[in-house]
């Protein structure tokens, strides 16, 4: 939705699920155990280091080592609970979230009693002292903050219970899913069962990097297992061995938190530890306790279940955290960042060895930009409230995240899990090789209360939330920090990427999106320009369909590179033209192999022989290589150009330099919101910067200018005239162009009568009364102009509102809310009228390309004024209820940005692929008239394509598959151009290897095009459910096929696939798939329309927004994000949320009077303006810090993003929790850890 009109939103279900995952990754401070190994450079498998087993060491590179036990380096098992029951059937509570409450303190403030109910509990400082490092898992006092607070909400009971071992090492000996179970220490188990399950996961300090834990990782007590159930868990034997003070457990029972060792200790990959309650607030979801999650419970149910019932009979449950507090901590927390120094990379636990206190870590993955729907209104009650109202259960129920200690103390476990091995023994001290946790419960301590019985979470009905008591409510969350997060897995990947990236393996996966990496090319092209969902293609067409994993890729043709990387050659082969295979017309490229000593080549696409032309030939040498491999950018590189010849052009002939005209809605509307004095002036500067190549010499594009209402004024600007003079065009049904010269002019010689016209148009229409325009012939005159002229070219419309003029392309108002859900929805995402389709047609003939800036107060049916400028490779920018004040700046921007940037006219791109698969489908901005081609009128450097592959035949691992992207255009100085990428990708005849190589980051692109566009033939409720089904297809897929036998409340997920439920639920949750209340259809439109293009660097940051403490900024390094969920918000703390299309500076109602001071220029909470669109320019160092901050994130993306200021419990506040994607949205949408038990749910359904 436009940012003007953003609705308020409420926090997603229990706010405070910001932790998840984290804990299970190691801090990236405490060093990368071997998976995440520094990288080393392009070494084909990206093998640092031997990764631990249940966890591949880089999830986007898949092809990374693998571990001894394949399957376990490949997924990351979360303990959903060994025997309990499947998950109930819907997604978990909103409330799991909570568990973050817990950290909610300062670690000096925690008090062991609940806090006063009266105010939020303050979070703990992001800057706790987690040092990953440092953490020593085994002494009494944990580096990570302590939990002894409020007693362990019920909720942290349950997660602990629930507590979901992300570990990917071996089993604890409990059982599969079990988070260690705190040894019985001398106290008495937390309520019986819930004794702090979770303590026990950090056994010990985190041994180190090593791959044995330091100390042998206690054993977890059996009777852990029996917790999990649904009975509070036994007292478990403290895994930590009694390192850990027993008070920590007893904490549990009595009112403080748990430690968070009690979270869960493992490794993140795998969730099998308890997992703390997050502080979800006690929302009626968690209220149920088994029931309400049973997904919940069961998935992580392998920890023993949250002390929560016992905690809460110790304590007074905590007060339910503010809704802020639960926010994620300030940066400095160990959570939110990773550690200082990785830890060592030997153990395979320790991968993870410091795992951010749960809180910390930053949430990450947040749906779309756009707020779906008005925020609940929770966000406005104060925060006590807020957290009462359910954002997470009171203080007691959050359990300290107990994936600090997990880190590295637990080997690896077999199925994959991390966590410590649990065995019968607390004290055990070597890692138990034994038992692994396969479903079967851990015997429960003796301590433990009697066996409690298993409680089949879906058989258990669920109370209301209000009629429990707080700590029962949380009885069922997850560990938010126990689930797999996103900024984990970021910061992961960047401490591995420390030298330049080489392609020339073939298969390799790329650093993530969110890495900065130099690009060395050779021989394959770069990720900029082509990233794959599969770097090891399934062989057969059977194993792709049983695999269920997308095979696609993003094409970024023109893409910008960084000013390090070169770009690529231009070659010239003569009036002979480029070099191509005889049959399959492929360019030549480095997989065509010379032979009888160069005289032919044989094709690597179709194997054909073609002979080489006698001035291309060249000697080989002794390894078949020709002499001058080398020396020629198209025998040795990934990406270059081919200067075409005359045959690649249009009838025969050279292109003429290409055109752009201005075409400026002068309606009453248009006049009155100041936007047509805004682009007049504006355009008397910009035409200075049209596009050129050589920025030496003049730009030879030439310009025309258009004004428009219910008639089309055109203007002569010819050079030799002293005024310009207007043709008014008033029969509209068959338009032409009343003046052949004088209308397209060069910049530089009619000057003068431009400036002349841009300074009388605002002047003519001052006083204009005719609100109604045409929209069709507008498009007619600019594409009749650039036929008259005979060249390709672009049309920029200047547009306010619906067409509904009698004329060819006529409108009516068709907006319905009635319609939204049900089947006739789809109807309004398709064009009204039949027009467009053929207006767009012959624009893409003729070269002329469309972008379109919407600046509409009401529906102006954006599905259909979009046709052309989507089909013609152009964009739409929208601006709704525009305001010259506040919304000049971006406008401006997008303008200027969009005139001047490099794109390619009437290009054509086909995809070649070698025998075995072939490009199906694709999907962007451009038109296709047959089913290889694709035609772009305009191309520029932000247009990506997706493309999806299918088999037509057997590939074969020694050939792989090769595909190569040839792109036929003509440059903005008029030059016909070939531009090629090439792409070499391994075949793989096991499952394993597939799922060892795969990027999530691109999969969800895929899957995001594909669902927005299923939406034109589908009611939206149908296109959800084929994603979630497709999720769970490839996870259940991976998990009968690759993964180690383990219970079936294990939820084991890929290494390099950890992240795509919390990615997918983004998808889900997203403005077009599911709107709030206040997502108007053109907002949805707009947002479809807008993802079509995107590659893959803007839907990974457009679903899961990145969301920065501001904190220790005079240092000049970027603070490490935290987690998209409430629960990582500190009062005391700003934060910097970017969604590529927005940027909020959301500031806590408690921060320090000397940051605001810094950044606003004044003292108080109180007096911030949030309506100042840009920050006060003030001389020291934290506010120039911020504003270089947000210039350089601005330069990063196609769009210029708007800045928001959000003061805590302010109205806006509504729009910026819509970002905060882990949460549940206001429109219905799941938070992560709900939708995490959902998935399992479905996956344990698809097993059975």
């Amino acid at each position: 939705m436009n940012v003007n009109q953003h609705t308020p939103m409420a926090s997603p279900y229990g706010q405070p699920q910001a932790g998840y995952g984290q804990p299970g990754y190691a801090p990236l401070d405490g060093g990368y155990s071997a998976p995440y190994a520094p990288y080393n450079g392009p070494a084909s498998a990206y093998q640092p280091g031997v990764p631990p087993q249940g966890y591949s060491p880089f999830t986007s590179f898949p092809s990374k080592a693998v571990a001894a036990n394949p399957v376990s380096d490949l997924c990351s098992p979360l303990d959903l609970g060994a025997t309990r029951g499947p998950p109930t059937s819907g997604p978990p509570p909103a409330s799991a979230p909570q568990s973050y409450n817990q950290y909610s303190q300062n670690q000096g403030e925690m008090q062991n009693g609940p806090p006063p109910m009266t105010q939020a509990p303050p979070r703990s400082a992001a800057s706790q002292p987690y040092n990953q490092g440092a953490v020593n898992l085994s002494g009494a006092n944990l580096s990570y903050p302590q939990h002894y607070g409020p007693p362990p909400t019920m909720q942290q009971v349950t997660n602990q219970m629930t507590a979901m071992q992300i570990a990917s090492g071996p089993p604890t000996p409990a059982g599969p899913g079990y988070a260690p179970a705190p040894a019985p220490s001398s106290q008495p188990p937390v309520s019986t069962a819930y004794s702090t399950a979770p303590p026990p996961s950090y056994t010990q300090a985190p041994p180190p990097a090593s791959s044995a834990p330091t100390q042998p990782p206690p054993v977890r007590a059996p009777a852990v297992s029996q917790q999990y159930y649904g009975g509070p868990p036994a007292q478990p034997q403290q895994p930590f061995n009694s390192s850990l003070p027993p008070t920590s457990q007893q904490q549990f029972t009595s009112c403080a938190a748990p430690p968070p060792s009690a979270q869960q200790t493992f490794p993140p990959s795998s969730y099998s530890g308890p997992v703390p309650p997050p502080s979800q607030p006690p929302a009626p979801q968690v209220s149920q306790p088994q029931q309400s999650f049973p997904p919940a419970q069961p998935p992580f149910s392998s920890a023993p279940p949250p002390v929560s019932q016992p905690a809460f009979g110790s304590g007074p449950p905590p007060p339910a955290q503010g809704s802020f507090p639960p926010r994620a901590p300030p940066p400095s927390q160990p959570g939110s960042f990773s550690p200082p120094a990785p830890l060592p990379t030997t153990s395979p636990s320790a991968q993870y060895p410091g795992h951010f206190p749960p809180q910390q870590q930053p949430p990450s993955s947040q749906p779309s930009p756009y707020h779906s729907g008005p925020p609940p209104p929770r966000a406005q009650m104060p925060p006590t409230s807020m957290a009462q109202s359910n954002h997470m259960p009171p203080g007691p129920l959050q359990q300290p995240p107990s994936q600090p200690g997990m880190q590295g103390t637990y080997p690896p476990q077999q199925n994959g899990a991390f966590g410590q091995v649990r065995g019968p023994q607390p004290g055990y001290a070597g890692p138990y090789p034994g038992q692994p946790h396969y479903g079967s419960p851990a015997p429960a301590p003796t301590s433990a209360p009697p066996a409690q019985k298993r409680l089949d979470p879906d058989a258990i009905p669920s109370p209301q939330a209000s009629d429990m008591p707080a700590v029962q409510k949380s009885r069922h969350r997850i560990d938010p920090d126990a689930i797999p997060s996103p900024i984990q897995v970021i910061e992961d990947d960047k401490a591995k990427c420390n030298e330049p990236f080489t392609t020339g393996v073939r298969g390799q996966a790329p650093p993530l999106v969110t890495t900065n990496f130099q690009v060395k090319d050779q021989g394959n092209a770069s990720p900029r320009y082509i990233r794959c969902t599969a770097y090891n293609m399934p062989c057969t067409a059977d194993m792709a369909k049983q695999s269920q994993v997308p095979l696609a890729a993003v094409v970024k043709p023109l893409a910008t590179l960084p000013p390090d990387e070169t770009p690529p050659y231009l070659v010239d082969h003569g009036e002979s033209g480029p070099i191509r295979c005889n049959r399959c017309k492929a360019y030549m490229c480095p997989y065509m192999q010379f032979i009888e000593g160069g005289r032919r080549f044989q094709c690597g696409f179709c194997s054909c022989v073609t002979e080489v032309p006698a001035h291309y030939f060249q000697h080989l040498d002794h390894t078949g290589k020709r002499m001058d491999c080398y020396d020629r950018p198209e025998l040795s590189l990934g990406s270059y150009e081919f200067l075409a010849t005359v045959d690649y052009c249009k009838n025969n002939k050279l292109p003429q330099p290409p055109a752009f005209i201005f075409l400026i809605d002068v309606s009453y509307n248009a006049v009155k919101s100041g936007m047509v004095s805004i682009v007049c002036q504006e355009l008397k500067t910009l035409l200075d910067y049209l596009p050129r190549e050589n920025p030496e010499v003049d730009s030879v594009v030439r310009v025309g200018f258009v004004t428009y209402n219910k008639v089309l004024h055109f203007y002569n600007v010819k050079s030799t005239l002293a005024q310009p003079q207007m043709l008014v065009v008033s029969d509209l049904s068959d338009m032409f162009v009343p003046l052949l010269d004088g209308f397209l002019v060069n910049v530089n010689e009619s000057r003068l009568v431009i400036e002349s016209l841009l300074d009388q148009i605002p002047e003519m229409f001052a006083d204009t009364r005719e609100t109604e325009t045409v929209f069709g012939p507008v498009i007619q005159a600019g594409l009749e102009a650039l036929k008259a002229a005979d060249c390709a070219g672009k049309l920029f419309v200047f547009h306010t509102s619906l067409p509904i003029t009698e004329a060819p392309g006529k409108l009516k108002n068709r907006e319905d809310k009635k319609l939204i859900g049900t089947d006739k929805e789809k109807t309004l995402f398709q064009p009204q009228v039949g027009f467009y389709n053929t207006l767009a047609k012959e624009c893409v003939a003729q070269g002329c390309c469309v972008d379109l800036f919407l600046f509409p107060n009401q529906y102006v049916d954006v599905a259909t004024l979009g046709v052309v400028p989507v089909s013609t490779g152009g964009s739409v920018y929208k601006y709704t209820y525009f305001q010259a004040q506040s919304d000049q700046e971006r406008f401006l921007n997008d303008l200027r940005r969009d005139v001047q940037k490099l794109v390619g006219f009437d290009a054509v791109m086909r995809v070649r692929t070698s025998t075995g698969i072939r490009a199906t489908d694709f999907f962007g901005s451009f038109y296709m008239s047959n089913t290889t081609d694709v035609e772009l009128a305009g191309l520029d450097c932000d247009k990506a394509i997706t493309v999806e592959f299918k088999h037509d035949d057997k590939l074969s691992e020694e050939t792989g598959a090769l595909m190569q992207c040839a792109v036929l255009y003509t440059s903005c100085s008029g030059q016909r151009r070939l531009r090629i990428h090439n792409m070499a990708v391994n075949c793989c005849s096991q499952l394993a290897d597939l799922y060892r190589n795969c990027e999530t980051d691109t999969i969800i692109n895929f899957i995001a095009k594909y669902a927005f566009r299923g939406i034109l033939n589908n009611p939206t409720k149908a296109v959800r459910d084929t994603l979630i089904n497709q999720c769970a297809l490839i996870l259940a897929c991976y998990r009968k096929n690759c993964a180690s036998p383990s219970s079936a409340g294990q939820l084991i997920l890929p290494e390099c696939m950890k992240l795509l439920p919390v990615y997918l639920n983004c998808v889900l949750k997203s403005d077009v798939l599911l709107p709030g209340a206040d997502v108007s259809l053109d907002d949805r439109a707009y947002l479809k329309q807008l993802i079509g293009c995107m590659d893959v660097a803007e839907t990974q940051l457009f679903f899961y927004p990145r969301l920065l403490p501001l904190v220790k900024l005079e240092s000049g390094s970027l603070p490490v994000a935290v987690r998209d969920s409430e629960e990582r918000l500190s009062k005391g703390g700003v934060y910097l949320l970017e969604t590529g299309l927005h940027l909020f500076l959301w500031v806590g109602a408690s921060v320090q009077q000397e940051l605001l001071l810094s950044i606003f220029g004044t003292p108080s909470f109180s007096q911030i303006d949030s309506s100042m669109a840009s920050l006060p320019v003030l001389d020291n160092p934290i506010s120039q810090r911020l504003r270089e901050l947000i210039d350089s994130f601005r330069a990063q993306q196609s769009r210029y993003m708007k800045l928001m200021v959000v003061k805590q419990e302010d109205r806006s506040e509504l729009i910026f929790r819509h970002f905060l994607v882990e949460d549940k949205s206001a429109s219905g949408g799941a938070s992560y850890v709900d939708f995490l038990c959902h998935m399992h749910k479905e996956i344990r359904q698809l097993l059975s």
